[in-house]
């Protein structure tokens, strides 16, 4: 069928050592998956069951850009976290198979639009315009989990112009990433091209526009951004 206006560009996350890239189709977002964030965003750390919030597919950007300063806002948070790229797809997945439809882990960047997202929780609003917001999920390369495994722990940070800001640890997660999966699976049906982001550890904070923001996780890699 022809289309009336021209199909928009397949976004595409980079694949480390290789000139593929990975097709995003969804990205979902889990909350409150680290309990000293949850904490410090003044909620009951207790293993509450998950939650998501989602972000378009246009809303990644690659390692290294430098991004306009979103308008809008008077806060600009960094959170830093765990990506994993679905490869396979499924409903009703078990835990026990989850990681089997994993293909690959990169680092990524939840980008906040905090007072917004405040604004937004206070009325019982959606969160889309303090989290979907244009360039709001930096992303490094992907590296497969056939050459790296399926990462359970290990150390996950971020610096602001070189500043620590946040450091846990993925073993820290209050649902791992194959109960993620399993759970998201029973709401949504997953696809090949999905993105999941795990949940950031404590000590989220503002950006000013030109700060730069790097940040890694152990054995799968590192992001940076610069927005303004």
């Amino acid at each position: 069928m022809n289309t009336v206006i021209a199909a928009p560009a397949a976004v595409l996350v980079p694949v480390s050592g290789s000139s593929a890239g990975f097709p995003v189709r969804r990205i979902y977002c889990i909350g409150r998956n680290y309990a000293d964030h949850a904490r410090e965003m003044g909620a009951d750390p207790e293993r509450e069951p998950p939650f998501y919030f989602m972000k378009p597919a246009d809303a990644i950007r690659p390692s290294g850009a430098r991004l306009a300063f979103p308008g809008q806002t008077a806060r600009l948070d960094h959170e830093i976290e765990l990506v994993a790229a679905i490869g396979s797809g499924g409903a009703d997945i078990s835990p026990a198979d989850a990681l089997a439809h994993v293909w690959g882990y990169a680092v990524g960047l939840d980008m906040t639009r905090r007072d917004l997202q405040a604004a937004a929780k206070s009325k019982g609003h959606p969160w889309e315009p303090a989290k979907g917001f244009d360039a709001s999920a930096p992303i490094s390369a992907l590296l497969p989990a056939s050459d790296i495994g399926h990462p359970r722990a290990g150390r996950i940070w971020l610096t602001v112009n070189g500043e620590p800001r946040q450091n846990g640890d993925l073993a820290d997660m209050t649902w791992s990433l194959a109960e993620v999966i399993a759970h998201l699976s029973r709401l949504n049906r997953l696809e090949p091209g999905d993105l999941i982001f795990t949940g950031t550890p404590a000590g989220v904070g503002p950006v000013k526009p030109g700060d730069l923001i790097e940040g890694g996780v152990e054995g799968v890699g590192t992001v940076s951004a610069v927005y303004g």
